[in-house]
């Protein structure tokens, strides 16, 4: 069996990362503060990730629910998954994804310069939040393709309108509470039903 130390130093940061993002914040997870948790240099953080920023996609991409790969995959072929069954998966991983990295982003969202510094590194290594949407869309614009949505259907403002519930149920859990709104399996199954209803031919 592995002690924390013998685990791979890139585990180990993508470990201490996560684990300071959620108990801490993003503000105070500084590099530093991330080798010392991790039990290596900084030096060492630098060897594996070009960037705070990289190390922090890397937590969200291993982490977190992720999106991606669905995206992937329902734009490639759905199968014999109908619109409304493709767009209530998407929607219970995205609500899932913005529920658990809500808490994460919250000392960014409040320091100005931390979020300019922030914005700046994803630009850099082309991430961000607005990847979902944009696949999401891709998804939807393949869906148009095969006439399965309306051909007069915004595929991005609909794609806006699906991921915009999911971070609002996020929002909300932190605001008011979880008991303030539906779990996300019926809640993906009215967001999706609903959508549907807007798109289908």
């Amino acid at each position: 069996m592995l002690t924390p130390t013998s685990r791979p130093t890139r585990q180990r940061l993508v470990d201490a990362a996560e684990k300071l993002m959620r108990t801490t914040g993003l503000a105070s997870a500084t590099t530093k503060a991330i080798a010392r948790e991790a039990g290596c240099s900084e030096a060492a953080l630098y060897k594996h990730f070009a960037s705070k920023e990289e190390l922090f996609v890397r937590v969200i991409h291993e982490r977190l629910p992720n999106i991606a790969p669905l995206i992937g995959e329902l734009i490639a072929d759905p199968g014999e998954r109908g619109v409304e069954e493709c767009l209530a998966e998407l929607v219970r991983q995205a609500a899932r994804f913005y529920e658990e990295a809500f808490p994460m982003f919250g000392t960014l969202l409040a320091e100005p310069a931390l979020r300019a510094q922030y914005q700046d590194g994803l630009r850099k290594i082309d991430a961000g939040p607005h990847l979902a949407v944009e696949g999401v869309a891709r998804y939807l614009e393949r869906e148009r393709e095969r006439g399965r949505i309306r051909a007069d259907a915004d595929p991005y403002a609909a794609a806006a309108l699906l991921m915009g519930a999911c971070f609002q149920r996020a929002f909300f859990i932190q605001v008011s509470g979880p008991d303030r709104v539906p779990p996300a399996e019926e809640f993906a199954a009215a967001v999706a039903r609903t959508a549907w209803a807007a798109v289908r031919p």
